[in-house]
């Protein structure tokens, strides 16, 4: 479940970064998500290898614990990449309002 979540996010955010309306800020996002993705399908193949067709065969419990931990992964790469959104400030705007 965090591998999907994780694939979706990154994904959608690859489509808003590559189509370009949004000045290109979204590529750290994105890089981040594929980055979380990588990481879920390496851990989802060891666990195959070790589990064999039991992998297949999770409890409800599990499955709600992963997407749990999919939103979170989620969730906080949004919230570190406004954190270097706000230091880099392409714009200018954060400068400009504590100038004020």
């Amino acid at each position: 479940m965090t591998l999907l979540i994780t694939v979706f996010a990154a994904a959608i955010t690859t489509i808003l970064w590559y189509n370009g309306k949004t000045d290109r800020k979204l590529g750290t996002l994105a890089l981040m998500y594929w980055g979380a993705s990588l990481m879920w399908l390496v851990d989802a193949v060891v666990e195959y290898i070790e589990l064999g067709a039991e992998f297949f065969e999770q409890a409800p419990a599990d499955m709600i614990n992963d997407a749990f931990l999919g939103l979170s992964v989620v969730a906080l790469g949004i919230v570190i990449w406004l954190v270097v959104l706000l230091v880099k400030d392409p714009e200018g705007k954060v400068k400009a309002m504590f100038a004020k």
